[in-house]
This record gives structure tokens, sequence and C-alpha cells, in this order.
């Protein structure tokens, strides 16, 4: 069996695996970069900024950057709408795996009547099962640490690419 780089090697081998080589350099940098950043942001702060579901959505966002579940839309909505739906279900009908079942079916669906899905999002109700946290989630961690990621991407983006991400809807 060969490798990725190997099988999409195609007539000039050397050259297209540099540049899948590079490609996975720079998006393990910008993962890097970002969950230090937002590491380091929780530590000064004594704040909650990291979620379980940050660490796939910096697979999307510096890995996969054009896919429409890795736009700005997607990240920021997705992770606030599933964490949103987690906690309604978690204190409307109280901890059980079939109020989470619920939550994360739930989240799926309003995601995708939406247009906001974001895949990572998806483990957010099965996280604030586990954590059983207060209202306070929905803004720190999640909407802001979605938010700073996004910015983060951009920035990112806009040195290593010039412009790339996000990618214009059309």
């Amino acid at each position: 069996m060969t490798s990725p780089s190997a099988a999409s090697a195609g007539a000039n081998g050397a050259s297209t695996w540099r540049t899948h080589a590079g490609s996975v350099l720079l998006a393990g940098l910008g993962a890097f970069v970002a969950l230090a950043l937002v590491g380091m942001l929780a530590q000064e702060t004594s704040e909650p900024w990291i979620l379980g579901s940050f660490g796939a959505t910096c697979v999307l966002l510096f890995g996969f950057p054009s896919s429409p579940f890795s736009q700005p839309r997607n990240i920021i909505g997705g992770h606030v709408l599933t964490s949103l739906t987690g906690l309604i279900c978690l204190h409307a009908f109280g901890p059980g795996y079939v109020s989470m079942a619920i939550a994360a079916a739930s989240a799926l669906m309003l995601m995708m009547l939406t247009r906001t899905v974001h895949p990572p999002a998806g483990s957010n109700p099965v996280i604030i099962f586990f954590a059983q946290p207060g209202w306070s989630f929905l803004v720190l961690p999640t909407m802001f640490g979605a938010v700073v990621l996004v910015l983060i991407g951009w920035l990112y983006w806009a040195i290593v690419k010039r412009g790339s991400w996000p990618r214009r809807a059309g």
C-alpha cells in the first residue's frame, strides 16, 4: 500500500510531494499557533477559553480552509448553536443519555436548517452533558473561543496565503 503523498505524486513526483509536505506543515503550524494562543489566553486570564472540540475545529480551519464547514459562519454559528442546544436540553431535561442524545440530534438538525454545519461542534452537547456547566459556558469558552479561532485563522491565512480565507461565497 502506498502513502497518500506517494499515490498523488503524479508525473512530477518530487514537486508534488514538496507541495503536499508544505501544505501539511502549514496546517500543523496554523493549528499550533491557534491552540497555543487560545491556551495562553486561558492561562493568562484564568478563564476556560478552550473547548475540546476546538482541536477538531483547527483540523478543518487549517487543514481544509476552503471547506464549507471551515467558514466563519459555520465555525462560530455551529459552536454557539450546538452549545445553546446542549445547555437547553441539560437544564430542561436533566442529565442522562437520552437527554444527551436529544441534544446532539437536535443540534445536528438545527445546524443543517441554519446552514451552519461544523462537524466538530457536534460534540459540544456531549461535552456539555459530561461537564454539566452553567449558562456562562455559551459565552466562554464557546462563543469567545470560536471567535478567537476565526480571528486567528483569518490573520494566519492573510499572512500565509495572502487573504485566501474565508472562502468567498459564490
